[in-house]
């Protein structure tokens, strides 16, 4: 099956094929602390968390965080997430999924929300760079939204990837939103940063294993 017609699948990265949940409420935890804010438990944060990010913060400070609180917090977020994310390890069966729909002849991609510069050695040290068409990071500032930066990484995949047989699969309503502005579907993992309560209102299928996850885009892209 050519690159032309095969059904092709956008990973998200955080919280999706890289399970780093506990780094994630960890680093959360440290940026809370510069303003003073009691800690959460991942239940908490699972329930409260959207996107744009100051805007889970806004729930958490009944108000938004000015220009000068969002840099300290975000500065701390991301120190503290490097420091963790070194215990952190893919999803299981993440890397016998990749696998498989590549050997079935399907093209895969990978698009998040975490720094470019960061993202690429880490996919490259797990030994998963080779399934990907492209990999693309974050490369603008933090705290926006995935739409943009989705419509981007469709065009770059220059026709290997036909919106209408294309599924992002991640674990945030962000991610079904960006399906949807380039005309793709999506399938929701609830093992990530959002609850299954807070996914199931988006609309679109949620799961919870990625096995599933690829199951239903086989379907979907059929």
């Amino acid at each position: 099956m050519g690159m032309q017609t095969s059904a092709h699948i956008v990973w998200d990265w955080n919280g999706t094929l890289f399970h780093d949940n506990d780094a994630i409420i960890g680093a959360t935890n440290a940026a809370f602390a510069e303003l003073g804010l009691a800690p959460i438990t991942l239940e908490q944060y699972r329930s409260l968390y959207c996107v744009p990010v100051p805007k889970f913060y806004e729930r958490l400070l009944g108000r938004l965080p000015t220009d000068a609180e969002w840099e300290l917090m975000d500065g701390v977020f991301h120190r503290h997430y490097a420091e963790h994310r070194v215990r952190c390890r893919l999803t299981e069966g993440a890397e016998e999924l990749l696998s498989g729909w590549r050997s079935d002849g399907h093209s895969q991609s990978l698009l998040s929300m975490y720094g470019h510069e960061e993202l690429v050695p880490l996919v490259q040290n797990l030994g998963i760079e080779p399934h990907f068409l492209r990999v693309d990071g974050r490369t603008g500032p933090s705290g926006g939204s995935k739409a943009e930066h989705m419509v981007r990484h469709i065009q770059a995949l220059t026709g290997a990837a036909r919106p209408e047989r294309t599924v992002v699969i991640g674990d945030a309503a962000d991610d079904a939103v960006a399906a949807r502005c380039v005309g793709a579907r999506a399938v929701l993992y609830s093992g990530g940063s959002h609850s299954r309560a807070s996914l199931e209102g988006v609309g679109v299928p949620v799961v919870d294993t990625l096995e599933e996850a690829v199951a239903l885009a086989r379907g979907m892209a059929a």
